[in-house]
């Protein structure tokens, strides 16, 4: 895939937006991950900012819900904001951890394809750092988050996740 984001071959990309996989389950391509987080940013008017991300097990995931919430279950997304740092000169929105995992169970359950609820997550994440916080906010976030996945780049971005098996998810 080639990025709308100007001067900015993917793998650069890869210098702002941090990416680890410490899951087994899901294979993740952390360059589609990366230029798919740039074209978030891009509609939104973000100018290069940059972040972590890490995909973690259901487990793994269950720990940080606990530890930082909690809350003892295992979550689909957090996001982490750290105010006022920066990294390489840039401005550093914080980290979003995703458990694919608990991901893909939450697109069986609401009947919508793996992808496109991980990618669903990547936003959702991006907005909380950003400020956005659907708990208070009336609704804005959620708008926002329902506008962005009708857009041109949401429906037509590369495949992020690699799911040998989509129904066999369990537990």
């Amino acid at each position: 895939m080639t990025s709308k984001v100007p001067n900015q071959k993917p793998r650069e990309l890869l210098t702002r937006i941090h990416i680890r996989n410490k899951q087994r389950r899901y294979k993740i391509d952390r360059i589609a991950v990366a230029v798919f987080c740039s074209e978030v940013f891009r509609e939104i008017g973000e100018s290069d900012p940059a972040l972590s991300l890490a995909f973690v097990n259901s487990r793994e995931m269950q720990a940080l819900n606990n530890r930082y919430l909690q809350r003892n279950y295992a979550t689909d997304v957090l996001s982490f904001a750290y105010d006022e740092k920066t990294m390489d000169g840039r401005n550093f929105l914080g980290e979003i951890i995703i458990a694919p995992e608990v991901s893909a169970r939450n697109a069986h359950q609401f009947r919508v394809h793996p992808e496109k609820e991980l990618k669903k997550l990547l936003i959702h994440g991006i907005l909380h750092l950003l400020g956005y916080d659907h708990e208070i906010d009336k609704g804005r976030m959620q708008r926002l988050q329902t506008n962005l996945m009708r857009r041109t780049f949401f429906k037509e971005a590369p495949p992020i996740l690699y799911i040998q098996d989509l129904y066999r998810i369990r537990n």
